[in-house]
């Protein structure tokens, strides 16, 4: 399974759920009473399961970065629970909840379709994943360069990063595979902003953009789908494109929209 830093999921997963959470309404949480959040990270989605489940309900999240689970503890007003779990040996009985749902983990396992038979096992009703597909992602920015550079380095992520990043509505064959029927599916895009005045958060993207380290946290997959040569081309045209950026930003002039496809599939057990 495929690590991330807290900062990295706190950075994709920001304003998720935020405005619009009617592509959830198939998990039916106003029914639930006890809900599992399997690859919880830092905690962004179980705290939106909380908010929309009953008062009395269980919600918890499990994950197999203990560090990770560190900072969802300390970042909860809830009463969310928080516990060390490996999605394809939960820590649970046979039928221990009546939802299982996770976001983005499926396209960071070597097998999703073994996380989904697990799933089945420990609910006693509905099952659901929330993926992306980043082949499907789309950039407008004011600075042109940045949507052709995005678009290069997005397609060799794709190639080399070893796990099916571009799973997105195929869930359903996962599903299918684990047994779980009545399937559906809904799309959700997640549209980030960036715009004046900007946020720290945007700041800091622009400046990781301008030194290259944003694109080096993908050095090891752009490099297996491309060659040291490429990536060094790429990530020098990359710093320019962040500097321009932060020129742009300067003079309050950058504007930015990335749209992130997701596809909620939900099943029910039995």
């Amino acid at each position: 399974m495929r690590r991330f830093s807290a900062e990295y999921l706190e950075h994709t997963r920001r304003g998720m759920w935020d405005d619009d959470r009617e592509a959830l309404a198939p998990l039916r949480l106003p029914d639930r009473r006890r809900v599992l959040d399997v690859g919880c990270g830092t905690g962004e989605l179980t705290r939106v399961l909380e908010s929309e489940s009953p008062s009395d309900a269980t919600v918890i999240g499990a994950d197999a970065d203990r560090d990770l689970l560190g900072v969802a503890r300390g970042s909860t007003d809830g009463t969310a629970a928080f516990l060390a779990g490996d999605a394809t040996r939960l820590p649970f009985p046979d039928d221990a909840v009546d939802l299982v749902v996770c976001q983005a983990l499926l396209i960071n396992l070597p097998d999703p379709t073994a996380a989904v038979r697990e799933f089945a096992r420990v609910s006693s009703d509905l099952v659901a994943a929330i993926e992306p597909n980043n082949a499907d992602v789309s950039v407008s920015s004011t600075v042109p360069a940045e949507e052709r550079l995005e678009r290069e380095a997005r397609e060799a992520y794709v190639d080399g990063v070893g796990t099916d990043v571009a799973l997105g509505g195929r869930v359903r064959e996962a599903f299918a595979e684990a047994e779980i029927g009545d399937v559906r599916t809904r799309r959700y895009v997640h549209e980030k902003r960036t715009e004046p005045p900007y946020a720290e958060a945007a700041l800091t993207s622009a400046a990781r953009k301008a030194s290259g380290a944003g694109l080096a946290d993908h050095r090891e997959e752009l490099v297996a789908a491309t060659s040291e040569h490429t990536y060094d081309d790429l990530r020098e045209r990359w710093r320019e494109m962040g500097r321009a950026i932060v020129d742009a930003m300067r003079a309050d002039e950058y504007e930015r929209v990335e749209r992130v496809p997701f596809d909620v599939t939900v099943g029910r057990v039995g």
